[in-house]
């Protein structure tokens, strides 16, 4: 049980998220080079992206780092945000 408070005390807990959200994004890009199948890597970057800025952002707050960090990481998971819904409505449109 301390390794899973650890993980979340010292804001580990954030590097592993992005860990996981990389290698997410790794198989996605393998699986559609390989098959074509999936979504295409413009439309895959921007919906990891704006999960990656809001961890990014969560692991920024909870080490206390200076406001415009925060901010930056925010601004960029909104502007990665609006980008996917650009291309989603762009595709049923």
């Amino acid at each position: 049980m301390a390794m899973v408070e650890a993980l979340f005390v010292e804001g580990r807990i954030y590097d592993l998220i992005l860990l996981v959200l990389a290698l997410e994004g790794a198989f996605l890009w393998g699986r559609w080079r390989l098959t074509g199948r999936g979504p295409r890597p413009s439309r895959l970057i921007p919906f990891l992206l704006s999960g990656a800025a809001l961890v990014a952002a969560a692991r920024a707050a909870s080490l206390e780092a200076a406001w415009p960090w925060i901010a930056g990481f925010l601004a960029c998971a909104f502007a990665a945000h609006i980008v996917e819904l650009h291309h989603r409505w762009r595709v049923r449109t």
